[in-house]
């Protein structure tokens, strides 16, 4: 028994990993087709491109876990079927739960990898991925620290502590020296919104201005204020679910939370990433009964279209579910759990209707 239980679980990864480097190489393909369409601009080349596709790899692998397990277990438990090595195991008296149990032992497997790779490697490729873009094709990034952003526009120097999400800045200070190298004005804005190209509204102003010896102070409600900063560059500072790990994002929901701010958002990407792993066992279970109960001699590309078919339905299905949960403002884990035990419930309807 323990023979044909590692047999089956060593397949069905083998089977995933495969299908997942596949699904990888052509989500990758794509992303390079749509990031050639910005070559050029500012120092972005063919060196950044493949550097930006090689960090956010692990982000694009660990969400693929679940569609790949899902094509894997049909690909290779599919074969088994119709090679009859399903029946006979069940002929030696396996059961149709020793099996289940036996996929199920291959996703756990799954499971770990993902998590591994998903918690530790993937939130810091990607904010390094996103930086190395982001600052290619803008050459006036200076510094991306633990004290927000700065950068030099001539002899201004500018630090933007908070990025909002919809492109608002907050608690903005502005160094502006004379061709001495000496300073000649320092202005603190609690709030900038981008009004058009090159012009942003500076609100509460608090301005500090250095002639000779003296310091002249002034307040104002609100300024314009012209400057080559655009909202692209400064998304770079904003913080991005996918750019934080499962602990990070309960902080920084935490945070949101303490400081009466919006956090739906944040909510539902972390109950999405801790029911991850459930979703992983929910597509292989999908796979037990249309493994059980197709037709012997299904052809692989029979199998692989209707892996596909699957995970795109379940993708737009978990998709609508949680754009209503934010729009409605229903409870995020509600939103986050109901896709998995919908489709893991109808799978359990379809392995017992396959016996």
């Amino acid at each position: 028994m323990k023979v044909l239980t590692r047999y089956i679980v060593r397949e069905v990864i083998k089977g995933s990993l495969l299908a997942a480097l596949l699904l990888l190489t052509l989500f990758n393909l794509f992303t390079l087709t749509d990031e050639l369409k910005e070559l050029g601009v500012g120092r972005y080349g063919l060196q950044e491109i493949f550097m930006y596709l090689a960090l956010t790899s692990p982000r694009v692998f660990y969400e693929l876990i679940p569609s790949s397990a899902l094509l894997g277990s049909l690909f290779v438990v599919g074969a088994m079927a119709n090679n009859r090595e399903i029946v006979a195991m069940r002929t030696l008296g396996l059961s149709l739960f020793w099996i289940i149990r036996s996929i199920m032992l291959a996703g756990l497997a799954l499971v770990i990898i993902a998590l591994l790779v998903g918690e530790l490697v993937a939130p810091t490729a990607e904010r390094t991925a996103q930086l190395i873009k982001t600052t290619a094709q803008n050459d006036r990034v200076m510094m991306h620290s633990q004290y927000g952003m700065w950068l030099r526009e001539g002899q201004r120097f500018i630090n933007v502590r908070q990025v909002v999400d919809d492109g608002r800045l907050a608690k903005i200070s502005i160094f502006q020296f004379n061709d001495d190298q000496r300073i000649e004005k320092i202005t603190h804005a609690e709030q900038a919104d981008y009004h058009s190209k090159g012009l942003w509204r500076l609100q509460n102003i608090k301005r500090s201005n250095f002639a000779g010896h003296q310091v002249e102070a002034e307040e104002l409600p609100e300024e314009m204020w012209k400057s080559t900063m655009d909202p692209n560059l400064v998304n770079i500072v904003v913080v991005k679910s996918e750019n934080l790990s499962l602990y990070d994002l309960y902080l920084y929901i935490d945070f949101l939370k303490t400081n009466n701010q919006k956090s739906q958002t944040y909510e539902l990407a972390f109950w999405s990433r801790l029911v991850n792993p459930l979703v992983t066992f929910v597509m292989l279970m999908v796979s037990v009964p249309f493994v059980i109960g197709i037709r012997r001699g299904m052809g692989t590309g029979g199998r692989l279209l209707l892996g596909i078919v699957i995970g795109m339905m379940f993708n737009i299905f978990d998709k609508i579910a949680g754009n209503l949960g934010i729009v409605y403002g229903y409870n995020p884990l509600l939103m986050a759990v109901l896709p998995s035990v919908a489709v893991f419930c109808g799978a359990l309807l379809a392995i017992r209707r396959a016996r």
